[in-house]
């Protein structure tokens, strides 16, 4: 029962992070720009700390195959559950973009992640470089504020949340700022637009991985020596 219960709250979680971060840009297209790309980056945040906080206790709100990849890699999660996990994860994406797409029908790319246009030709391997980045940035703060001092893990809604916000602020008019393969899959799948998807599959992934041997370097750094250990 504790598995089906994790498996329905990362259905749910991703359900409501693509329902209302990718719903935010349909209705940003709908009402003519009124929520602006900063309101976008704010929603997607502002909705990953609730989930944090509501679901965290339930399956640790993954919401997206990356980090359920980086948790596993760096061995804290059963792998087993890897590939329910991201079953579940892509379920609720595509649930949540096909009911936008039921509800107000195709409205331009369905908050789909796509790489800028420069001289009419997107900057896709730009944007993979920098989907990598934007991932390993997001790992390596899961990593350090998910673990560790009761005290931390207290604030790890907020720090993710923010990180979130703040990176799909400056990065999504460039890439989209996914992230997660997950999040992009559903409104791909949604507007039938599949342009460079994969690099919203294999730059979060690699960002992930990447970011858990540089979790423990840092980690280990960090540890006290015989020297420096109060006495």
């Amino acid at each position: 029962m504790r598995l089906n219960n994790q498996y329905a709250a990362e259905l749910l979680g991703t359900f409501i992070l693509v329902f209302t971060g990718t719903g935010a840009v349909v209705f940003n297209e709908i009402s003519g720009g009124q929520v602006t790309p900063l309101g976008i980056g704010l929603v997607f945040g502002l909705v990953v700390m609730a989930l944090v906080y509501t679901l965290g206790d339930i399956s640790g709100a993954h919401i997206n195959p990356a980090v359920t990849l980086g948790f596993w890699a760096s061995g804290q999660f059963n792998g087993k559950q890897v590939a329910p996990y991201i079953l579940a994860q892509c379920l609720g994406a595509l649930l949540a973009s096909l009911l936008l797409r039921g509800l107000f029908g195709v409205r331009g790319n369905m908050g789909a992640t796509l790489p800028i246009m420069e001289n009419d030709q997107p900057l896709v391997y730009e944007c993979l470089i920098l989907e990598i980045i934007l991932t390993f940035i997001l790992m390596l703060v899961i990593l350090n504020v998910a673990t560790g001092a009761k005290e931390k893990g207290l604030f790890t809604g907020i720090v993710v949340g923010g990180v979130i916000a703040l990176e799909a602020i400056f990065a999504g008019p460039i890439s989209g700022a996914s992230m997660n393969p997950a999040r992009s899959l559903g409104p791909a799948v949604a507007s039938s637009n599949f342009t460079a998807f994969w690099v919203y599959i294999i730059g979060p992934v690699v960002g992930s991985l990447l970011a858990v041997p540089t979790w423990r370097f840092v980690a280990r750094s960090s540890e006290p020596t015989e020297a420096t250990k109060p006495d």
